[in-house]
């Protein structure tokens, strides 16, 4: 490890429900072809990059995404996926020198995309017409209004930065190079805490697919760097 840590923030590629335009939050969805083939070429640009650990949410279009990129880095041979909810029987095991290759990927539901309640499953052209373009405007877009039974932004941050503080940071501090594949939301959310952004900030911050966010941070895990690459 490096004395500088690293953070390597990727969203995941198209999934089956953005190409249908459908609200997706928590359901568990699949790449698209074309997401499939953005994800190819995230892994491309992180080919020569070396992870000590990886993080994902519990949704497999993250899953998927963190794959396919790992499939093409030059130092990932091999991993071990840790289940949060059930680590203590993941890593209960009798550890031997090559386990010391293995890249550990730790999976939670903290990093989930905004669940996004009633819309779920529904057609967003088709949700403009049942609600109104203003209000679903306002639940896609304020910061703190959620949809009918769902999350705002503001309440997915408040799972996702403790999770960040918890389970991401210390690594971070150790000199540790992290990747981190999620969702628009969620990362949004880890970007405006790191970033120190308003929410009016981030709620215009573009993120298009298939552009890892690179973060390196000095001892005391500040910025010092920052790159997006495309």
């Amino acid at each position: 490890m490096s004395q500088e840590g690293q953070l390597v923030l990727v969203r995941h590629g198209q999934s089956v429900w953005n190409r249908q335009n459908r609200f997706t939050g928590w359901v568990d969805v699949s790449l698209s072809q074309e997401g499939i083939a953005e994800a190819s070429r995230t892994g491309e640009l992180l080919r020569s990059t070396r992870f000590d650990l990886a993080f994902t949410s519990s949704l497999l279009r993250a899953q998927d995404t963190l794959y396919e990129i790992l499939k093409q880095n030059r130092h990932c041979d091999q991993y071990i996926r840790i289940h949060e909810t059930s680590s203590e029987w993941y890593e209960h095991f009798v550890s031997t020198q090559a386990d010391l290759v293995e890249l550990k990927i730790y999976i939670s539901e903290k990093l989930n995309e905004r669940y996004y309640g009633d819309l779920q499953g529904r057609n967003k052209d088709a949700a403009r017409k049942e609600f109104g373009d203003e209000k679903v405007h306002l639940w896609r877009r304020s910061y703190d209004i959620p949809p009918p039974g769902g999350e705002s932004l503001e309440m997915t941050a408040l799972r996702v930065i403790p999770y960040y503080h918890s389970h991401i940071r210390p690594h971070l501090k150790k000199g540790a190079s992290v990747l981190v594949s999620a969702h628009g939301n969620s990362l949004r959310a880890l970007i405006m805490h790191l970033e120190q952004l308003t929410p009016e900030q981030i709620l215009a911050y573009e993120w298009p697919t298939g552009s890892p966010h690179i973060y390196r941070f000095d001892r005391n895990i500040q910025i010092v760097d920052k790159k997006v690459l495309s």
